[in-house]
């Protein structure tokens, strides 16, 4: 049992209690096509996923399910029975995608009768049934919460009944459940710490469409990070939407983790397993989360903490609880606590009603913060945001566009001085694999995020560390020679 007050050894001995469950792999990409290998399976599914890396999570748990109810995954769309796209409602471009890869699927679906063909994840949850309606080929639609029960809804629609599961949870974090990683590399990895989200940003669909807050067991997701480093995985990224604010309430002693506990927990499975998280939101990010980063060298110096706006009056609107100078506290605090920390940023260009003078204190913000790197995006109203209901999306789309490419501008320059900072410097890399340009090259990453390429040397390999001095930078890309220390 805890004291009110649990320190990371009280937690790690209840670790040794049986909690623990075992885990398997990882596959991640720009679009995700699993390949599982079942022996006994009688039929297959083929699945893409868009969006965030809680979507390309949320399909490695979807191949698992299928998986136990006789399916196997293939590469080939065309050899497919069942074909799944796991989808993104946070901008009206992913969903415009979404609707065209779906008329592929309906070609092929004219030759194939029998195909089931499925949308899953955030737009499904935002347009429920719907979608059925507007798109004719579409058989079952799943939220993202409701994939325990896909080989039903499956069932169903191969003896013609069209299904719809959307309902959201309070509870649903999938904990038992041991995603597919079939990710070639075997060295990276996500795990899913959280589900869901409580902060009511103006512009965001996310607590609509994937529901309340709700955190994972730190058992499971510890004994998920051991079982990864046993197999062979050297890095793992812990994921939320908002994972400062994780809370995990342990229901035999009462006790609650905190995500900066969560990280040293983690941390402890072994020296040689680093740790990154995303996403951070600025009114949660601790000096707890902060102490926790410096205290362990395997835990990443890397920081997401997105700003959207560097304007207090539009951060109000956009109601994102903090204003101008809280986020510069909370910046100035990561740099005095970690000095060699790299913070990227998402900013949205163009929100209602922001004003050239908002637009330059976007400008200043990356300026102060010195991002190493932001995804950057103008404003897209979505359906049924608290925006959208109060506010006109009056900046036109001329002006959004042409304040974008001046915060596109102003991030490369200061990502390229960032980097430009880094020649003459070593680093820790984890190789990841050969560079895409030539296979006497390995890329890999340091702590900071950066990608790193040098030349293949010694007797090196995929999934082990070296140390990388650079010599010459990019806008995107370190690149170095390995060197021993």
């Amino acid at each position: 049992m805890y004291n009110d007050n649990p320190t990371i050894n009280d937690i790690k001995d209840e670790l040794n209690t049986g909690h623990n469950t075992p885990l398997s792999e990882e596959r991640q990409g720009e679009v995700l096509e699993m390949d599982v290998k079942t022996g006994e399976a009688s039929k297959r599914f083929y699945i893409e996923s868009y969006g965030c890396a809680m979507n390309f999570s949320d399909s490695e748990i979807v191949a698992s399910v299928l998986s136990k109810h006789g399916y196997a995954s293939t590469r080939v769309m065309e050899e497919s029975d069942l074909i799944l796209i796991n989808t993104c409602s946070i901008r009206e471009k992913a969903e415009h995608t979404v609707r065209q890869r779906l008329s592929i699927f309906n070609k092929l679906k004219s030759t194939k009768p029998d195909l089931v063909v499925g949308v899953l994840g955030c737009m499904a949850e935002r347009l429920k049934a719907k979608f059925l309606e507007e798109e004719k080929i579409v058989d079952i639609v799943v939220g993202p919460d409701a994939y325990r029960d896909l080989p039903g809804l499956v069932a169903g629609a191969e003896a013609g009944q069209k299904g719809v599961n959307v309902l959201l949870s309070r509870e649903e974090t999938y904990a038992d459940i041991s995603p597919l990683r079939l990710d070639s590399n075997g060295i990276t990895a996500f795990i899913s710490i959280m589900r869901g989200c409580d902060n009511m940003c103006s512009f965001c669909v996310v607590p609509f469409t994937r529901g309340r807050e709700r955190s994972r067991s730190a058992f499971t997701i510890v004994a998920e990070a051991q079982d990864l480093f046993d197999r062979g995985y050297r890095e793992v990224t812990l994921l939320g939407q908002n994972v400062d604010s994780y809370k995990w309430k342990n229901p035999e002693s009462e006790n609650q983790v905190t995500f900066a506990e969560l990280l040293m927990m983690v941390a402890d499975v072994h020296p040689d397993l680093r740790v990154r998280f995303s996403t951070s939101h600025p009114k949660d990010m601790t000096n707890d989360v902060l102490h926790a980063m410096a205290k362990y060298e395997n835990i990443c110096n890397y920081i997401h903490l997105p700003v959207q706006s560097g304007s207090s009056r539009v951060l109000d609107l956009m109601n994102r609880t903090y204003d101008k100078e809280w986020y510069k506290e909370r910046v100035e605090s990561i740099y005095k606590i970690i000095p060699d920390c790299a913070i990227s940023s998402d900013i949205i260009c163009g929100f209602c009603t922001e004003t050239e003078e908002d637009h330059q204190e976007t400008l200043d913000m990356i300026d102060f913060a010195e991002y190493s790197m932001s995804y950057m995006f103008f404003y897209s109203e979505r359906p049924g945001t608290l925006a959208a209901r109060k506010y006109e999306d009056d900046i036109p789309l001329e002006v959004k566009k042409r304040r974008l490419t001046e915060v596109v501008d102003r991030q490369m320059n200061m990502s390229f001085v960032h980097n430009k900072k880094d020649i003459g410097k070593t680093f820790k890399v984890l190789i990841e694999g050969d560079s895409k340009k030539s296979d006497q090259q390995f890329k890999g990453r340091n702590s900071q995020n950066k990608m790193i390429i040098f030349t293949k040397v010694g007797d090196y390999k995929p999934g082990e560390y070296c140390h990388v001095k650079v010599t010459e930078v990019t806008r995107a890309t370190l690149l170095g020679n390995i060197v021993e220390l």
